[in-house]
């Protein structure tokens, strides 16, 4: 089992910075991938930044050159730094976990945040 606990969320202006951050705890395996994903109210639930067991990242379009995704490796935690927020970035932020075990078989874990609100006015 696998726990997410995220922080940082809150109210920003146009043009200014938040960073969340998401502390994992729990049965986390070396090949652990993570992300931040995000909803808006009325909206589908999409992938804003993505970070491999390795370090490798990826983003989203409309957040490129504006977030970055880092982790901690050895405190199971993860970042998103978000910069030059809009008000197209209010929303529910969740962190997302993805492992995979190979016992009995290839099987993957899907494991979430509950999510911190990020409000960026108009």
């Amino acid at each position: 089992q696998v726990q997410l606990l995220e922080s940082g969320g809150g109210l920003a202006q146009p043009g200014g910075s938040l960073r969340l951050s998401c502390a994992a705890s729990g049965d986390i395996f070396s090949n652990a991938d993570m992300g931040w994903y995000r909803q808006a109210p009325g909206k589908q639930r999409e992938l804003v930044a993505h970070i491999s067991d390795v370090g490798s990242t990826r983003y989203a379009d409309s957040v490129k050159g504006r977030f970055t995704i880092s982790r901690d490796f050895a405190a199971y935690t993860v970042y998103l730094q978000m910069n030059s927020l809009e008000p197209e970035d209010t929303a529910v932020y969740y962190c997302h976990l993805s492992q995979i075990t190979y016992w009995a078989g290839r099987r993957d874990y899907d494991y979430w945040g509950q999510g911190t609100q990020v409000t960026v006015p108009s």
